[in-house]
């Protein structure tokens, strides 16, 4: 997706506010994928799954966590921004977002900066007894 750089909006379809971090099977998330490609209907809300609780705990380690709060509905910012608020080297900070990069959690936009163009994350998964 493209934003604008100064904004942090979506150039297509607005700013969704919200996004859900869930724990879904590979193919009940790739349905949804097929079903809006289908229909053209986006989802009301913005989505972003994992295979399993341990994939989500993982990827959004404690200290990735804290770098997403810092850059909730922040827009567009540098990873030496990004290591200022969260008072930590630049050099973990850039592996942090090397990693929440590929795991499609943040956005780069074309000026090289990330983004994380949400103000609010819910976390969503249900521990079923042993």
């Amino acid at each position: 997706m493209r934003y604008d750089n100064e904004t942090g909006k979506a150039l297509r379809g607005g700013t969704v506010k919200t996004v859900t971090l869930d724990i879904r099977a590979p193919s009940e998330a790739m349905a949804d994928f097929v079903r809006v490609w289908k229909t053209g209907k986006a989802e009301k809300s913005a989505r972003i799954s994992f295979a399993t609780p341990e994939l989500l705990w993982k990827v959004l380690t404690a200290k990735r966590w804290e770098l997403l709060k810092a850059m909730c509905g922040a827009g567009p910012i540098s990873i030496r921004e990004a290591a200022r608020r969260v008072e930590r080297d630049v050099k973990a900070v850039h592996s942090d977002i090397t990693a929440l990069l590929k795991a499609g959690v943040l956005d780069r936009v074309e000026d090289g900066r990330v983004i994380f163009p949400f103000e609010a994350v819910k976390v969503e998964f249900l521990l079923h007894a042993a």
